[in-house]
Formats: C-alpha cells, sequence, structure tokens
C-alpha cells in the first residue's frame, strides 16, 4: 500500500471528507484510487461513505477516458 493511500485512510477515519474527496478529485493514479477502494472496503466503511466511494469511481472514470489535447 503506498504512501497516499494510507494519509488518505487516516484522513477518511478522522472525519476529514471533504479534504479526502479533494485528494481524491485531484489524484493522477489509478493504482492508488484501487488500492483505496479495496482498503476502505476491506474495512467495511465503504456503505458508510457513499460520497467517498462515488468520487472514487467517477476519478477512475476520468483517467480511463481519452484526454484532449491541445496542439501548441
Amino acid at each position: 500500500m503506498s504512501e497516499w493511500v494510507t494519509k488518505m485512510l487516516a484522513l477518511i477515519k478522522s472525519g476529514n471528507l471533504p479534504a479526502a474527496l479533494a485528494q481524491i478529485k485531484a489524484t493522477t493514479s489509478s493504482k492508488d484510487l484501487r488500492h483505496l477502494h479495496a482498503a476502505l472496503d476491506k474495512a467495511q466503511l465503504l456503505p458508510k461513505l457513499q460520497g467517498v466511494e462515488t468520487a472514487i469511481n467517477d476519478q477512475l472514470q476520468a483517467l480511463a477516458s481519452p484526454r484532449l489535447s491541445r496542439s501548441p
């Protein structure tokens, strides 16, 4: 588990959900997001945190989408 996932778990468990959601929306690593989702599922926290699960799924979908690029 990466350091980011460990910090996110601590942030979520402390109840600072706005900060956790902001960090989830800013991450660029789908691997970390999948690890965070698995850790929350293992701790049985996902049913209580629908907003966090939605943010993780939305960010995973955004990272999987093709990027639009601008020409220089």
